[in-house]
Parts: C-alpha cells; structure tokens; sequence
C-alpha cells in the first residue's frame, strides 16, 4: 500500500514543522506528502524545503479557498492508493501508518477515521480542550468511539479515503462549515464501506487558548446546520443537547436572579455535572490544574456550539436565508 499524504495549510509554518517532523519517524516508509499552502501570507516554503532530504515531499502554493477544495487540490495530484488527510495541527505518532496498513490489511474500509488524543508536551489548557472534545459527558465520547451514537463520521483532522472513492465520489463539495461531514455522508451513501481504526490515533493541538476554542466551536456548531442543507436525515436529536445546554444555563441564571423555587433544583443539577466532568477528567489526565480548566473548556464547548447551532437553525432554517 503506497499512502499519499496530504496536508492544507494556512499561515502556520511552525506548526506543520512539527508535524513533518513526526512523520519522518514513521516506521511504514511507503508514503509521499503533499503540502499545499492555501493563499498563505506567511508560507513555509523554506521549512518544507528542508524536510527534502527526508522525506518523499512536495509543496504546492495556490489561491486562497479553504481546507475542502485545498485537500482535493491535492488529491488531485498525488499518486497513493490511499490517501491520508491531516490538519497542520497534528502529531503522528511513529506507528500511525504501520497501524492503519496493517488494519486496511485485515479489515478493509473505503475510507476511515481515527481518533485524537492530547500529547504529553501539550499545554493544560490544551489537553482540557482535548479532554471536553472526548468527553463522555459533552460530546458523548462519539468522536473516535466505536460505541458512538449513529453512524462512523470520519473527521478531516484524521482520515483517509482510497483512490477508489475519490475516483468515483470525488472530493470535498463544501470547502468549509461541515466539508468532512458531508463527505463522510455521502461516501456511505455511495455504499463505501466507512468505518474507525481506533488505534490510529493522532496527537491533535486544536486550540491554544479558550477565546479561539469558543470561536471554532461556534463555527462547529454553524457547521452542522450547513451539513443539514444538503443531508437533512442527517441532523439527530443529540446535535441539538448543547443547544439544549445552553437555554438550560440561560434559565438557571433567570431563575436564580428572580428566585425561582426550581432555581434549587437547577442548582444541583449542574454542581453534579461540574463534579462529574473535574473528577472524570481529574481520573484521566492526572492532573487538579487540567480537571479544573476542563469544567471551563466544557462549557466554552457547549455554549459556543449551541449559540452557533441555534444562530443558524434560526437564519437558515426558520427564516430560510441563504
């Protein structure tokens, strides 16, 4: 199996420094890479020059038009049977494609995803974002969960498809809010096999600080109602709890402020929803300082989404705006 890796890029040099890096220690050797710089200002041209001599690598510049057209921007030209989509903000552990050779091997998918996980090296405040996007208790452990609710949704920080999809399916149809949803969608309605290696995991930075963390899990939640456009089968009771979270939070502080009776009630219910996730995520990660930032980072994670979800659910869907 020969892999083509592909990885769009945006004003981040450093960071995909360090993810070329990891992938120079991959133990499976039979990959290329592609880097497409998707209109960046500040490009990393010179970095991915010096990685020439160690890895199978090219660089591409283009105009700006977002991750979805930028990855078929490269799938376009590579050359693998398979091809592998990462972020720039990734780490590869050195077994990655070992793992997933070895799997396809045994159990062949058209296209899979893996999960994410926080690397030792990763700031508090960045594994208390990792912590609340695997929560059992704020997305329901359902991103790289063989035990999650529904259908297998390949995400585009980890997954791969073969040449055979890309030739039949094509590629991404939206360049941003939803692309790799859609695309996992409607791989699976072409009757492609989809499906999770579990060990196939990456190191994923997400977000360094809060203000951005609520900022892309606004765009999340903006997201989903933008994938219902095109699959509206696709939207399920569960994508509407952090919406649900977050009235219920609004209610609480109307409550409390008016002296509600039920403002008790409410009170309780979220003093054992904080000490579940401080003392799961305590458990977890070891650590007081990132069980603490967690019970931050699961409600930036849950409002921001909800907001989005419900800024656009009434826009796109009652109002019917484009």
């Amino acid at each position: 199996m020969f892999f083509s890796i592909i990885i769009p890029l945006y004003n981040r040099p450093q960071e995909i420094k360090e993810l070329l890096e990891t992938l120079t220690l991959q133990m499976y050797k039979q990959f290329e890479v592609l880097v497409i710089e998707d209109g960046s200002v500040n490009d990393a041209a010179e970095i991915v020059q010096s990685f020439t001599d160690k890895l199978d690598i090219k660089y591409f510049v283009k105009a700006n038009e977002g991750q979805g057209f930028t990855r078929n921007f490269g799938f376009e030209r590579a050359k693998g049977d398979y091809f592998v989509v990462f972020d720039s903000d990734c780490l590869i552990p050195a077994d990655y494609l070992q793992i997933v050779n070895d799997s396809l091997a045994t159990n062949w998918l058209d296209a899979y995803g893996g999960p994410d996980d926080a690397h030792p090296s990763f700031t508090a405040t960045q594994k208390a974002i990792s912590y609340s996007m695997t929560s059992p208790f704020t997305t329901g452990g359902i991103r790289g969960n063989k035990k999650g609710i529904g259908q297998f949704h390949p995400r585009s920080f980890n997954m791969g498809i073969s040449r055979q999809v890309w030739e039949k399916a094509g590629g991404f149809i939206i360049t941003r809010l939803g692309e790799d949803i859609e695309y996992s969608i409607r791989i699976h309605s072409m009757g492609f096999e989809i499906g999770l290696i579990p060990d196939a995991k990456v190191y994923h930075k997400r977000r360094t600080n809060f203000l951005q963390f609520y900022k892309q899990l606004h765009f999340f939640g903006r997201a989903r109602i933008n994938v219902y456009k095109f699959f509206p089968k696709g939207l399920k009771a569960v994508h509407f709890f952090p919406a649900v979270f977050t009235l219920y939070i609004i209610f609480t502080i109307i409550a409390n402020v008016f002296c509600w009776p039920i403002a008790v009630l409410c009170n309780v219910i979220f003093a054992i929803f904080i000490l579940l996730i401080f003392f799961h995520s305590w458990w977890k990660n070891k650590s007081a300082k990132i069980a603490f930032l967690s019970i931050i980072a699961a409600f930036i994670q849950l409002t921001a989404y909800g907001l989005g979800f419900m800024q656009d659910f009434w826009k796109r869907i009652v109002l019917k705006k484009s």
